[in-house]
């Protein structure tokens, strides 16, 4: 059987850098990648430190649809998931950097959660599983 992977997973945004600054700084994800394509496009691929899995492609939006797609990308649901290994070490670390949270931290069966947003709007959970 073949191996597969999900690596990478567009994120649509309205400025390359404004991205950047949020998911590298505020986040703390790691720039994997940034290569300018052509005079507007990059190639511009974050995630979190210490991993080798699933990637975002921040990709700037083109064309109306794209723009009005920017912070809805699941549809007001959670849409990422950010899984760590010390809750308390990672939210704290968020807070500090002003990240908005929707809520306060919860246990559930399957672990410590709590939704947070990114610069747009579009929703994650910050989840310490069990």
């Amino acid at each position: 059987m073949a191996l597969q992977e999900l690596f990478l997973v567009t994120l649509v945004v309205d400025d390359y850098d404004k991205a950047k600054t949020f998911y590298c700084n505020a986040l703390g994800f790691d720039c994997v990648e940034d290569t300018q394509m052509d005079a507007v496009k990059r190639w511009l691929v974050v995630r979190p430190p210490g991993t080798s899995g699933a990637a975002l492609l921040l990709a700037k939006a083109d064309g109306e649809d794209q723009r009005a797609a920017v912070g809805k990308q699941a549809g007001g649901r959670v849409g990422f998931f950010l899984r760590t290994d010390d809750f308390a070490r990672d939210y704290k670390a968020l807070l500090a950097n002003d990240v908005r949270f929707v809520g306060e931290p919860r246990h559930e069966v399957y672990g410590t959660v709590v939704v947070f947003e990114d610069l747009y709007g579009n929703r994650w959970d910050l989840l310490e599983p069990v």
